[in-house]
């Protein structure tokens, strides 16, 4: 039998070249053409079934959510016919599990099984300081929409898809502090010089600032001076600025004016001139009227700047000094001089005397000199009863002679002198004729005050 098995297929290659058949398709039936040709005579084989006559061999095939495309050998009316091939694929949004293509086997199965997954991509993570909202949840084609929280900004893709292969588009965003925190400052503002200054202190709050991510200010630097420090007059810029814990900063500034009222500047008299505190003409200022040597003040001699702007009373004058001879004692005669001028004394035997001489004449040539330094002259000349006082044109009574004499300790026997300061006191004798230079340098060096060093300093010399 075994033998027989072997040569069976040698047996129907030589049959199928006698016999010629004709298939009908769909039919089951063959239309045989014989020859005349001799054969030898097979065996029939054993009865089989006939499976390309049975038009359901496998169960219908289905899958959900997807297409099974069929194609049978008998036609596209048999669909699950033995040796049908199908094709699996999946709608839209779904990724098939299991081969692509199963066949119907004699074993009435097909050749595998497969189904239909929906595509779903991973929850996207939490975003720090921000958050997503999707329209599908993590289904294929959701949408993904990033938004930070005030005060952040995104950086990065704004949304996300859920794509075929299951992932994401684009990558996760972050949320940036980039937007600088509010900072405002307090309104500028202007003051008024306190009376008698050049400077108002002023004071303001602090600034505002706030921070619209975390509400965290990191520092506030201040450009300018503190509150409560004195600004001189004019405009000053105040700034400030604020760091957030991203290092963003915002600034703001205000402006501080400081205004000096002022009255009109005061012209100094003829032979005066004016000493004034603080700037001169700032309000609460005040100035002194002062004359020069041989001239007296009439009026008031202190003005002060107002409020108003304006200066209290009125202007006054330096006249001449008078000089009042028609006193009863030297003490009298010589307090008309306390604080204003210096005394020069000079006592001479008689007129004809040399060094006398000498001496008036140098003091005439120096008169500028000796009015710039307030120097009076004092003539005590001759002998009694007809000596002879005098100051500048004004004739000295005999009992006022005899009492300057006594006071001052002057001699009638020869020559010699005596210079007194503004309070009275002897500072210098001379018993020789002194030159304006020699009297000069020891006034300007011991006798002059504050005031009056301040005012040659000032003015010079005119008289050079």
């Amino acid at each position: 039998p075994r033998m027989a098995q072997e040569a069976a297929p040698v047996l129907l290659v030589v049959l199928a070249r006698l016999v010629s058949s004709t298939w009908h398709e769909g039919s089951g039936y063959y239309l045989e053409s014989h020859t005349n040709e001799v054969y030898a005579e097979e065996t029939p084989p054993e009865p089989a079934l006939d499976y390309r006559r049975v038009p359901q061999w496998c169960a219908t095939l289905s899958i959900h959510r997807g297409e099974a495309t069929c194609y049978s050998p008998r036609g596209s009316s048999y669909r699950s016919s033995l040796g049908t091939r199908c094709e699996l694929s999946c709608t839209r949004g779904y990724r098939l599990v299991g081969p692509s293509a199963v066949q119907c086997l004699p074993n009435r199965h097909w050749s595998g099984m497969a189904y239909c997954r929906q595509i779903r991509c991973h929850v996207l993570p939490a975003v720090p300081r921000g958050s997503y909202a999707c329209s599908a949840g993590v289904q294929m084609d959701s949408r993904c929409d990033y938004t930070c929280l005030p005060g952040y900004q995104l950086e990065g893709d704004r949304s996300r898809i859920c794509m075929e292969d299951g992932r994401w588009s684009g990558s996760e965003p972050i949320c940036v502090d980039l937007e600088p925190p509010k900072i405002r400052c307090p309104d500028s503002r202007e003051r008024i010089a306190e009376p008698g200054k050049l400077t108002a202190t002023v004071y303001w709050d602090p600034p505002r600032v706030r921070d619209s991510a975390d509400s965290v200010i990191k520092r506030v630097m201040l450009r300018g001076p503190e509150p409560g420090s004195e600004f001189p007059e004019g405009e000053h810029v105040i700034r400030y600025t604020a760091h957030d814990q991203a290092y963003n900063r915002a600034s703001c500034k205000f402006r501080i004016r400081v205004q000096v009222r002022r009255c009109p500047v005061l012209k100094p008299p003829q032979n005066g001139y004016i000493s004034c505190t603080s700037d001169g003409n700032n309000y609460g200022a005040t100035c002194e009227y002062l004359c020069d040597g041989g001239y007296e003040r009439r009026g008031t001699s202190l003005r002060v700047c107002q409020s108003t702007q304006q200066w209290t009373g009125s202007q006054p004058l330096c006249a001449p000094m008078q000089i009042n001879t028609d006193v009863n004692s030297a003490a009298s005669l010589l307090d008309q001089f306390h604080e204003k001028r210096r005394l020069f004394v000079v006592s001479a035997p008689d007129p004809s005397n040399r060094y006398y001489k000498m001496q008036i004449s140098m003091l005439q040539q120096a008169a500028c000199g000796l009015d710039l330094r307030h120097i009076t002259t004092i003539e005590l000349v001759g002998q009694p009863p007809h000596e002879v006082g005098r100051i500048r044109e004004h004739r000295l009574s005999l009992g006022i002679i005899e009492e300057l004499r006594r006071f001052l300790h002057l001699t009638r026997s020869h020559f010699n002198a005596v210079l007194l300061d503004k309070a009275g006191t002897d500072r210098e004798r001379y018993i020789s004729p002194v030159s304006p230079d020699e009297l000069f340098v020891f006034i300007d060096t011991y006798l002059l005050s504050e005031r009056e060093a301040a005012r040659r300093a000032q003015s010079g010399d005119p008289c050079e």
